[in-house]
């Protein structure tokens, strides 16, 4: 079975094309494809509040660039989320009428606590130390979603307006981060010593050049060396020197600020870095709605 996540986020928007395998004691997942264009949302929203008429035509091209592509691999479901951008944009549904109708794909703006639900999936918390705390924590373009984590259990979640994208344009008010530390004291006082587990762009390229081994934990010290490091070059050289592309040379100093502050006020000194994101745990739920449906039928 091919399965198919378009994840529309307020720096990129992404493809995934998996195929599911069915196992006799599970199943396995095997990425096919993943396609990524920064289209930047949040650029026109977090700055002027809607969608500019540029991006909305950038959009519709590649959502029907995106439509071929599934169709090519005979994609039998698919699900299109949206983030924290097309949330915040006056405009969105007008976007997404358009998208509708050009393009064939119909998009879905999901909320922060759906978004944290999708991409905290069972298929990465089964390995971990259910006897552990941990605190989830993934940074997007426009939110920071929390959550914590207790006997391989999700108990509490929060989003907050807390984002790379929306930091670069100068939009993340002091009043987000003060929430977020009140947060996360109480989350602290709840659950005593917690571990990290990070997900997004931005700490799957930190965790890169940390040159840790597969599954080593991320240590918080080893990030703000990387971070020194980053921000003693410019923009420019962070691209011709350290290889990073163009959308993500801007946003990986914001995004290693904001979890190292989190990781901070939640006193945590160590992380785990399984390389997900939202696109993965859509394709999952596609999978997971398939077989209820199987079962009802």
């Amino acid at each position: 079975m091919k399965l198919a996540a378009i994840d529309i986020g307020s720096n990129a928007v992404r493809l995934l094309i998996a195929e599911i395998f069915e196992l006799k004691d599970g199943y396995h997942t095997q990425k096919v494809s993943f396609t990524r264009i920064p289209i930047r949302l949040g650029e026109d929203v977090f700055e002027y509040g809607a969608i500019s008429h540029q991006k909305s035509v950038q959009m519709v091209k590649v959502m029907r660039a995106f439509w071929y592509l599934m169709d090519v691999h005979n994609i039998e479901f698919f699900r299109a989320c949206a983030t924290s951008a097309m949330r915040e944009a006056s405009n969105s549904a007008e976007v997404i009428d358009l998208v509708r109708k050009e393009a064939n794909i119909n998009i879905e703006i999901i909320d922060g606590e759906e978004e944290a639900d999708l991409i905290f999936s069972n298929f990465f918390v089964q390995n971990i130390d259910h006897s552990k705390s941990y605190l989830y924590i993934d940074v997007g373009g426009g939110s920071t979603e929390l959550t914590l984590i207790q006997n391989g259990k999700r108990k509490k979640a929060k989003s907050f307006k807390i984002g790379t994208v929306r930091t670069l344009k100068g939009k993340t008010k002091e009043s987000h981060w003060e929430a977020a530390a009140e947060w996360l004291k109480e989350i602290h006082k709840e659950a005593g010593k917690l571990t990290g587990i990070a997900t997004g762009g931005n700490i799957n390229r930190l965790y890169k050049m940390s040159r840790c081994a597969f599954n080593e934990p991320f240590k918080r010290d080893e990030l703000e060396e990387i971070a020194k490091v980053l921000k003693k070059h410019s923009y420019e050289e962070r691209m011709y020197k350290l290889g990073l592309k163009p959308d993500r040379a801007d946003v990986i100093i914001p995004a290693s600020d904001i979890y190292l502050r989190m990781f901070k006020l939640a006193k945590v000194n160590e992380m785990i870095v399984p390389k997900i994101g939202l696109s993965d745990g859509i394709v999952l739920g596609l999978y997971e709605d398939w077989k209820k449906s199987i079962k009802k039928a």
